[in-house]
């Protein structure tokens, strides 16, 4: 038991502050009409993720659901959860990739119609958390698929995965914009 504890407090957290990407101190509100009109002009108005628990202990998927609870209603932004990767425009992978869970991800990966963007969520999907090194995991998500861009956090709040979705929103319209 000492062993686990040790373990996780040596273990480094990814943290990126919503200061540095440009909403640390703006209400939820005013993110929620950002990402609105991001939303319209790259989605026409709907993002659709499917988030897929790739093994994790839940603690993230629990943060994802909150954004629909009455308090961050992220429907009211065009953020809709998806029962299927055929329908999704972005994945959201959660929890550190099990052997058992890895060609599950895989199989959601390519059946994403392109363009996909493939977003890792919490410490544990980036790179392991505490759970790096352990016999029953492949490793962070990038081990198994390309991901684009990572929410970190154990586990991220809403409000956080929000900040990093609008920070997603403006890379990808400069990124489709590069392209043309």
């Amino acid at each position: 038991m000492l062993d686990l504890f040790s373990k996780i407090i040596r273990t480094k957290k990814t943290v990126i502050s919503t200061e540095m990407l440009g909403c640390g101190d703006v209400d939820m509100q005013e993110i929620g009409n950002r990402l609105t009109v991001k939303i319209r002009q790259l989605f026409n108005g709907s993002l659709a993720i499917r988030q897929v628990d790739a093994g994790s202990d839940n603690a993230a998927e629990q943060e994802l659901i909150a954004l629909s609870n009455a308090y961050y209603d992220a429907e009211r932004f065009g953020i809709h959860f998806v029962a299927s990767p055929k329908h999704a425009d972005m994945l959201m992978v959660t929890g550190p990739v099990t052997r058992n869970m890895r060609e599950a991800v895989i199989h959601a990966y390519e059946s994403t119609p392109d363009p996909k963007i493939v977003v890792a969520v919490g410490d544990d999907a980036i790179n392991g958390g505490i759970y790096k090194g352990s016999y029953a995991i492949v490793g962070g998500v990038s081990d198994v698929i390309p991901v684009d861009y990572n929410i970190p956090g154990d586990p991220p709040s809403p409000r956080d995965i929000l900040c990093h979705l609008l920070h997603i929103l403006d890379t990808e319209d400069v990124r489709r914009a590069n392209k043309k």
